[in-house]
């Protein structure tokens, strides 16, 4: 075995205490002697599911029982157990037992397709070497000291340590995409030790130590420190390759697993999925609880108005039912109180939870279903995870958006550039100068090559070639330049602009060690790479050192224009500056390129300077910024570069369309600050016009302060904050960065960590005003932010199904958010706000002529309606309409809803479910109760023979005429609601009325020998026979509805809404929303 290294990985937040660490053992060979007590980590499988088998029952009742509809039946079902009860068990038992059934099964369902993805995830096949060899398993099998080989384009399974890769510096590349949303190239460097330990034996014999500190999620803030200049070796995030990364460019790695499963920082950024909940279900429990208190009123009422009554003489029981002395002294005041409430517990519907269960479950298909959320590129369909959330859609005040893959198409494309004072366009893969045809004579002038060489050589872009899986020669490829050779670049723009010089003929054909190859117009160049100045954000530069062919020391330097212009002293500067303005105006992403020849002397004190500062022990940062400066100066502008980052189809027309709609547009990236306002500028986030603030690079909590107190006065205005600047305000000036935010059009935040996006998102929800918020995003690293929000969606984008697996709804792209909100959200909103207080006002309707019964039967519990008319009213005779209305309702045709975005306010903060709106609906109630008794009883009051034979009416007959006008005047109301009429709409409100109708004719025309009373026998029969009784059904009805009636037309002309105006605006062709 070779020597014993200890290999130190220091990754301290600044905090830490250095004891908080965990020790992990390569390959998992524990020491033999000494007292070694095992750590316990924790495995490699990730959840995101709720349920287990084992806790799916208790759990789900636990979450059930806690809705107050639920529990409260439950109660009072347990009451009506009890003997001696107006109605029977069943009445309340079957309708509750089927609402907790069906929801466990949507519920189970939906948890079920979670652990399905859990298990594609945790089981994908990976390589561990174990025993010598490399041995395949499951990707949950690994465990913390075991060592993983991970093949290229694969995604790490742990979080590793890099100890060796196929590359003969040891190094390897990987993207970040799903992790920070950054789609360039990162370089990784192995263990130097280790770094040629490329075979499985040599790698088994390794006996060695890693020390790190224990599991944290922040991905960016590592602070890397060497106890001693001797093994032990210290350890940075260069040498840690993150799980949901993926490898690039490298054929294969071997890595030691430090953390694993919900341990890595992916998991650890993933915040536990807790339940949500809309607006629509928190009113919904409001108006339980009022209605509770309605009924405990009534219940509390009878019973003490029947004492009141009985204790007057002339109450007193006949001779044959004569109480006794026990009976008048004993008060049973609380079994009646309970008889009551049973009795009147109708008023609170639970058949309203099944139907918007129902509505929930079969409306969410109408989204997969929507051939306008179809992405025919990519055969992707829109996905409902959780449907509890459709109304949601129709309530968002703030959009937080991801921008990379989310906004933009992840791809960059080269469009203008300006050299030596004169704009350029690519056409067909010529640089054709601004004003001249295609057919200008080939070839560069002297400018335009030192330019394109310019280009192709100052970058750190990495060359693959597929057919050859070794390191190999890169040059061999030279003479016949290869179809498959792809570029890996460590910005997507390096990328774009290399691609772009290969287009016009000067094609970079790859380094070796320190010699660079391109080809000029077929003739092929070496030059020796000498010193890279890196790219770091306080400078926005980088640059490169490289002898000429012929010799010579020259420096190519590209960078913001902020950051080059200045320091040039020849060429076109002025009209540079101009061209690179009317770049930045189109939305294009600009670099400006500029080159210094330096003289023997002068390279050799550019060398001696940057060898001192490079091997300083002592501020070397300091020092290095001080050397680059003193080269990067006397520049001679070759020109500018103008890049798009290719926007997603209609991203603009999505964000103004929100935008109309009165919703704010957030985005919250992981990517640069320059890159970021770019990108907002060319989507239309941030208008031209608007007056952008800048919260960036704060250093204190009072430098912050400062900043945001100057910038509030601003009327119109985009703010840009970071990652750091962030932390800061919120910490001490939460209340004032809150409130410059909300005068704020736009806002962008950028080199955001992903528990950073999911903290911004919480504090706008939790914020005094309580605003919707929906998160949409495509990467790991917006899992966060999509469970923070109230509404989530994923984008299917390249960066893998992370965001989709955890989002309530995943679309193809972004323009398909403008339908979902505007058509389907308001579609879903409208039709459970009604469907909602219809139930309400229904069961009003159905109860209240019960409690007014009682004044006219001593309050003896004795029931207006038979059992059957009770249990089957809000099963069978009143459900269907209100079911289908809630499916297929339409106050405004679609097409009129996403060219009139403006539509979305009329809804917004939950206007339809309003106090006002929903006392008006029940005070309806009440008025149509009292019509339905006092109507009935005013026609068979006083003794009346209704009966062509000369008979009288009993109080079934009664119960059942008002019960009859009940049925018939809640289905013509919803009718009267109703807009959009379908022939399901027609079939199942007349067929409704008609069921009644047949339904009480074979109850009552039937002795039905399983019944053992009968107290309906031949009464509905009897009733129709009358004509009286026809009349009065009609009057009663009619005086209902009319006054409904007028108000709506009165209403519509006086103070018509925008959706009302908008549906007598646009006559369209009647055609239903294209599914």
């Amino acid at each position: 075995a070779s020597d014993y290294h200890i290999y130190r990985m220091c990754v301290w937040p600044a905090d830490q205490q250095k004891s908080d660490t965990r020790t992990v053992y390569i390959a998992n060979k524990f020491p033999q002697h000494g007292h070694y007590i095992p750590q316990r980590f924790a495995d490699n499988r990730i959840i995101s599911s709720k349920y287990t088998i084992w806790n799916f029952i208790p759990k789900n009742l636990f979450e059930q029982f806690r809705r107050i509809a639920n529990f409260y039946f439950l109660i009072i079902f347990l009451v009506q157990v009890s003997p001696d009860t107006p109605t029977s068990p069943i009445t309340s038992g079957l309708p509750l037992f089927f609402v907790i059934t069906v929801t466990a099964i949507k519920q189970g369902y939906e948890d079920w397709l979670r652990h399905k993805a859990d298990n594609e995830v945790n089981g994908a096949p990976v390589f561990v070497v174990r025993s010598g060899s490399l041995v395949q398993t499951r990707s949950k099998n690994i465990r913390v000291g075991d060592i993983v080989r991970v093949a290229k384009d694969e995604t790490f399974p742990a979080d590793l340590v890099l100890l060796s890769s196929d590359r003969a510096e040891g190094t390897c590349h990987i993207t970040t995409t799903s992790l920070d949303g950054e789609t360039n190239l990162k370089t990784h460097y192995s263990v130097p030790e280790t770094a040629v330990s490329q075979s499985v034996s040599r790698l088994e014999s390794l006996q060695a130590v890693v020390e790190c500190q224990q599991p944290e999620a922040d991905l960016y803030r590592y602070h890397s420190q060497s106890d001693h200049p001797n093994p032990p070796h210290t350890l940075g995030p260069e040498n840690l390759l993150l799980r949901g990364a993926r490898l690039k460019n490298t054929k294969e790695i071997f890595g030691v697993a430090v953390y694993t499963g919900m341990e890595s920082k992916m998991a650890l950024n993933y915040k536990c999925k807790s339940q949500k909940r809309s607006a629509v279900e928190k009113s919904m429990n409001t108006f339980l609880i009022i209605y509770l208190g309605i009924l405990l009123f009534e219940a509390i009422l009878s019973p003490i108005l029947k004492y009141a009554w009985q204790a007057e003489n002339k109450w007193d029981e006949p001779f044959y039912n004569q109480k006794t002395d026990q009976e008048r002294n004993s008060s049973q005041f609380i079994s009646d109180f309970l008889a009551f409430l049973v009795l009147y517990n109708f008023i609170i519907p639970i058949s309203l939870y099944v139907t918007v269960e129902m509505e929930k479950f079969l409306g969410s298909f109408f989204i997969g279903w929507d051939l306008d959320l179809y992405h025919e590129e990519s055969d992707q369909k829109a996905q409902v995870n959780t449907s509890d959330l459709n109304e949601e859609l129709g309530q968002v005040e703030y959009v937080f958006t991801d921008k990379t893959g989310t906004l933009t198409e992840n791809e960059m494309q080269f469009r203008e550039c300006s050299i030596n004072g004169i704009k350029y366009q690519e056409i067909n893969g010529k640089l054709i100068p601004e004003g001249m045809t295609e057919d200008s004579p080939d070839g560069a002038n002297k400018e335009e090559e030192l330019f394109l060489k310019a280009v192709s050589l100052c970058h750190t872009v990495q060359i693959s070639y597929d057919q050859t899986d070794g390191p190999g020669d890169p040059f061999s490829h030279a003479n016949g330049f290869s179809p498959q050779m792809e570029y890996y670049a460590s910005s997507p723009d390096e990328k774009a602009l290399v691609e772009a010089t290969k287009r016009m003929g000067v094609t970079f054909i790859g380094s070796h060690g320190e010699i660079m190859e391109i080809k000029t117009f077929g003739k092929a160049e070496k030059y020796k790479l000498l010193h890279v100045l890196e790219f770091d954000a306080d400078r926005r530069r980088m640059s490169v050192i490289l002898q000429k062919p012929s010799g010579e020391k020259v420096l190519f330097t590209k960078g913001a224009e902020s950051a080059v212009l200045p320091y040039s002293t020849s060429g076109e500067i002025d009209k540079t500056r101009v061209h690179v303005d009317e770049f930045a105006l189109k939305g294009l992403r600009t670099l400006v390129v500029a080159c210094r020849h330096f003289s023997a002397d002068e390279y050799q004190e550019v060398d001696r300077r940057l060898h001192e500062a490079r091997t300083a022990l002592q501020q070397r940062e300091e020092r290095l910024v001080e050397v680059f400066n003193f080269i990067e100066k006397d520049l001679e502008l070759l020109g500018a570069t103008g890049v798009e980052d290719k926007l997603q189809d209609k991203v603009q027309e999505t964000i103004e369309s929100l935008r109309l709609a009165g919703i704010k547009v957030w985005v919250l990236t992981g990517d640069k600050h320059e890159t970021a306002v770019s990108v907002s500028l060319s989507c239309g986030h941030f208008h031209r016009t608007m007056n952008i603030l800048e919260l960036v690079k704060q250093k204190s909590d009072s430098e912050c302060a400062e900043q945001l107190i100057r910038e509030d006065h601003v009327i119109q205005h985009g703010l840009v904050v970071d990652g750091a600047s962030l932390s800061l305000a919120l910490r001490e000036h939460e209340k004032l960065f809150m409130e410059v935010c909300k005068n704020c059009s736009a806002v962008l935040c950028c080199r955001m960590a992903p528990l950073q996006k999911a903290k911004v998102v919480r504090l706008l929800k939790t914020s005094p005003e309580k605003p919707i918020t929906l998160a949409i995003g495509d990467g790991a690293n917006d899992v966060s932010m999509i469970q923070e929000a109230h509404v989530g969606i994923g984008i299917m984008g390249k960066e893998g199904r992370q965001a989709v697996r955890n989002s309530d709804y995943a679309i193809a792209r972004f323009k398909f958010l403008a339908k979902l909100l505007l058509v389907h959200g308001h579609f879903y909103y409208i039709r459970i706000a009604t469907l909602v207080q219809y139930f309400f006002y229904k069961n009003v309707c159905f109860i209240t002529p019960q409690f007014l019964y009682q004044f006219f039967c001593l309050f003896s519990q004795q029931t207006l309606y038979d059992s059957v008319y009770l249990t089957l009213y809000n099963i069978c005779f009143t459900s269907l309409p209100i079911l289908v209305y809630s499916l297929f309702e339409q106050l405004v045709h679609p097409h009129v809803l996403q060219s009139k975005p403006a539509l979305y306010r009329d809804i917004s903060k939950n206007s339809l479910l309003s106090f006002k709106t929903f006392l008006y609906w029940t005070f309806l109630g009440f008025c149509h109760a009292f019509v339905f008794f006092f109507g009935s009883y005013t026609l068979m009051g006083e003794d009346t023979t209704l009966m062509g034979n000369g008979q009288m009416f009993g109080n079934w007959t009664f119960g059942t005429l008002v019960f009859t006008v009940m049925v018939i005047t809640v289905t013509l109301k919803l009718a009267l609601e109703t807009h959009f009429w379908t022939w399901m709409n027609h079939f199942v409100t007349w067929g409704s009325i008609a069921f009644y109708f047949i339904f009480s004719l074979f109850y009552g025309g039937i002795i039905w020998p399983f019944l053992h009373t009968q107290d309906m026998y031949f009464v509905f029969v009897q009733l129709l026979s009358s004509g009286s009784a026809w009349f009065a059904i009609f009057i009663i009805v009619i005086t209902c509805l009319f006054p409904d009636v007028i108000k709506k037309v009165f209403y519509r002309h006086l103070q018509p809404t925008s959706t009302q105006k908008s549906q007598v605006s646009v006559r369209l062709p009647p055609q239903t929303l294209q599914l």
